[in-house]
């Protein structure tokens, strides 16, 4: 492949990436954004009241949504948002394998002097495990717990950034850790949230059980404090000194992760 054709390709592959990943991340923010709106209204309503409606204004019109307990629509004709989620973890992939696995950016002799092949297995594996880490801990008594759960995360984000820097080069364990974060966001998509909607659409034509988007409420949560590290950790390749190329690399990695939690806190309460 001529050093011209893979720019271009580089190019508009990140372009999707990045594109999709707005529609994506702005409808994720929106609607756990209007979920709150409606949690608030459902506090200060008498217990027999209904919860008022959310009115917004944009783009020169006037917009009121309110929330259903039943669907009065065919099961056809309900909106899903899922193609985003899948479009910007696979132009992401493409990314990782074109810059990464297939271009020179993994491997640091200094770090370490492993085959790529090697770094490729650490690669897939880390995230791999990720997801299967961070599922199993939801569906324990840990996830359970807000801030027991938060707090974990961030032990086994620590364990992650310090065990990638010592294996790949700065720039790319930071990229893998936003790989894994960005893969543990798209699989909550696919395998757990969408599962439970469709549950929801099948049950809502007889009568809607709120227990069943309970959960799939909980992984869209995860996923906007998710979102905003993953930004940091992609940018953070423009910036060596200050990042992935600091001898405090993982520690940096950390704190970013955790300005990213804070920077969500804060959207998730406008």
């Amino acid at each position: 492949m001529s050093s011209s054709i893979r720019e271009w390709l580089n190019l508009s592959v990140r372009w999707i990436h990045v594109f999709a990943g707005i529609m994506w991340v702005g409808q994720t923010y929106y609607f756990t954004w209007l979920d709150g709106q409606f949690t608030k209204l459902e506090k200060v309503a008498h217990s027999n009241a209904a919860a008022s409606r959310v009115w917004m204004v944009h783009s020169g019109g006037f917009y009121s949504v309110e929330k259903q307990k039943s669907l009065g629509v065919a099961p056809e004709q309900v909106r899903w948002f899922r193609w985003e989620a899948f479009v910007t973890w696979l132009a992401g992939v493409i990314l990782l394998v074109l810059v990464y696995y297939v271009g020179d950016g993994l491997i640091d002799p200094d770090v370490a002097d492993i085959s790529k092949g090697a770094g490729i297995a650490i690669g897939v594996g880390a995230m791999v495990a990720g997801w299967i880490i961070y599922d199993l801990t939801v569906r324990s008594a840990l996830g359970k717990s807000p801030t027991a759960f938060a707090a974990f995360g961030l032990v086994m984000t620590a364990a992650a950034a310090w065990g990638l820097m010592h294996v790949f080069s700065g720039r790319a364990a930071y990229i893998h850790v936003g790989a894994i974060f960005g893969t543990i966001m798209t699989l909550n998509v696919w395998m757990r949230i969408l599962p439970a909607q469709r549950r929801m659409v099948a049950a809502a034509a007889e009568n809607f059980d709120a227990s069943l988007g309970a959960q799939a409420k909980l992984r869209s949560k995860h996923i906007t404090f998710l979102a905003v590290p993953v930004v940091f950790l992609m940018l953070s390749n423009h910036f060596p000194v200050a990042t992935y190329g600091n001898r405090f690399g993982w520690q940096i990695l950390l704190a970013l992760v955790v300005a990213g939690w804070g920077a969500a806190k804060l959207i998730r309460e406008f």
